[in-house]
């Protein structure tokens, strides 16, 4: 690991770390806090993949909706508008919008194919945009001036991640640059999670033989057919199932490349120095 010991972390003259686990359990809220502090640059993955690998695909996709109308679609072909994405670290609809549910048209879904699509177009843009790690940890430094750096990760990244293996190619390029550093959550905190989703069911990115299994399994289940599927049901039912999944798969990313911090030390880190010490103790564990 990049730092062995507490120790290393507090002789460190610059600390860089890689935050993940499941969405919600503060990976941003700690970021943006680091960043607001002043001293810590804030490298967001999720903005990372929605801005420069997926903006394009977003923008079509307004555009798409766009051209339906007889007003806007002219404004468009003569280039008198242009439609873009505000996508932001705190909100990053315009990406969750594109990936969409897939589903019953008639409740906003999109044919499955079409999911599978961007999904293995995000897949490749989440590999891509963690991987740009290392040169943003370079450019903040050569640019801004900020020695300490944090990576915001999705809650997607274990599906990105090989932790079995030594030459994983996300990993390897970046674990002599940051501390993984694994968010791990308790029974209480899924139940919260899953009661949040299920209130305000959003996109999520999936392993596609994982992803599937479950549509299959799901219309098998319901006994309904595709074009017919509630596309917040579906997603609602699989997310359940893809917290299961991914759990020991967080648990193995931290064991291998790097350390674990409990959820609620994070909730209640309200300073620099209360970030340092959690990381301190999980490294002294």
């Amino acid at each position: 690991m990049l730092y062995n010991s507490a120790k290393d972390w507090r002789d460190a003259k610059s600390k860089k770390v890689m935050l993940f686990g499941m969405s919600g359990l503060g990976k941003t809220h700690i970021s943006e806090l680091l960043r607001g502090n002043g001293d810590w640059f804030h490298y967001s993955v999720d903005y990372r993949i929605g801005s420069r690998y997926m903006g394009e695909h977003i923008a079509d996709n307004f555009k798409i909706e766009a051209m339906r109308n007889p007003f806007l679609a002219e404004l468009l072909r003569s280039d008198a508008i242009y439609i873009a994405s505000n996508l932001r670290f705190s909100d990053l609809s315009p990406l969750s919008t594109y990936i969409g549910k897939p589903g019953n048209p008639d409740k906003g879904g999109i044919p499955f194919e079409e999911y599978l699509r961007r999904q293995r177009l995000h897949r490749d843009a989440e590999i891509n945009s963690m991987k740009d790690t290392v040169h943003f940890i370079q450019r903040a430094k050569a640019l801004y001036g900020y020695d300490n750096f944090i990576c915001d990760t999705s809650g997607s990244v274990v599906e990105v991640v090989d932790p079995l293996d030594d030459n994983d190619p996300v990993m390897s390029s970046i674990c002599d640059h940051v501390l993984p550093v694994w968010i791990e959550g308790n029974d209480n905190h899924i139940d919260i999670l899953t009661e949040r989703f299920n209130k305000a069911p959003k996109p999520i990115y999936y392993p596609e033989d994982f992803l599937v299994e479950c549509w299959n399994t799901y219309m098998d289940e319901k006994s309904v057919t595709a074009d017919k599927v509630d596309p917040d049901d579906f997603i609602r039912w699989g997310y359940n199932k893809l917290l299961s999944d991914r759990l020991p798969r967080y648990k193995a990313i931290a064991d291998k490349w790097g350390i674990t911090v409990q959820a609620d030390d994070i909730y209640n880190v309200k300073t620099s120095q209360d970030f340092d010490n959690v990381i301190i103790s999980a490294l002294e564990a």
